[in-house]
């Protein structure tokens, strides 16, 4: 079932409920799919859906981490909420091992040892790890630990 369909169903299905929250975080995920489906004016891959889906977290742990520097843990628990219903749509993590695995293929591949290089094999693991939502922080720190 598409995402946009699948997320149209869970919204009828919050409204039942009466779970304002998961409605809303439901609504604006469904919203910022749908705005780029009508800016790009082409129908959404799949691709495109995860990369929509990743900066939707990416934007909700900035806002939690903003409100709890402001003092305001009420919003900033109602910003991981709805980062914890976004990460449901999208692919799992990769395990430690299998990021240390594609490190290690990255580097065995391009045979780069110095930092200089890191973007070449930083794109030689994310490809490595296509399919699974990768955290570039987390994988550039490895990366830079394994050439340093």
């Amino acid at each position: 079932m598409p995402l946009l369909q699948r997320i149209q169903t869970e919204m009828v299905a919050a409204m039942k409920s009466k779970d304002e929250a998961r409605l809303n975080a439901l609504r604006n995920i469904k919203a910022a799919l749908r705005q780029h489906e009508i800016d790009s004016m082409k129908p959404l891959d799949t691709a495109a859906e995860i990369q929509i889906l990743k900066t939707l977290a990416k934007q909700r742990v900035e806002a939690a981490e903003q409100f709890r520097k402001g003092g305001r843990v009420d919003l900033a628990e109602k910003e991981e909420a709805e980062l914890k219903l976004t990460e449901s749509y999208l692919p799992a993590a990769p395990t430690e091992e299998e990021m240390e695995a594609a490190i290690a293929k990255a580097l065995a591949e391009t045979g780069i040892t110095s930092l200089k290089k890191m973007g070449v094999v930083m794109k030689a693991a994310q490809a490595a790890l296509a399919g699974k939502t990768v955290d570039g922080k987390l994988l550039s720190e490895k990366v830079r630990a394994r050439l340093v």
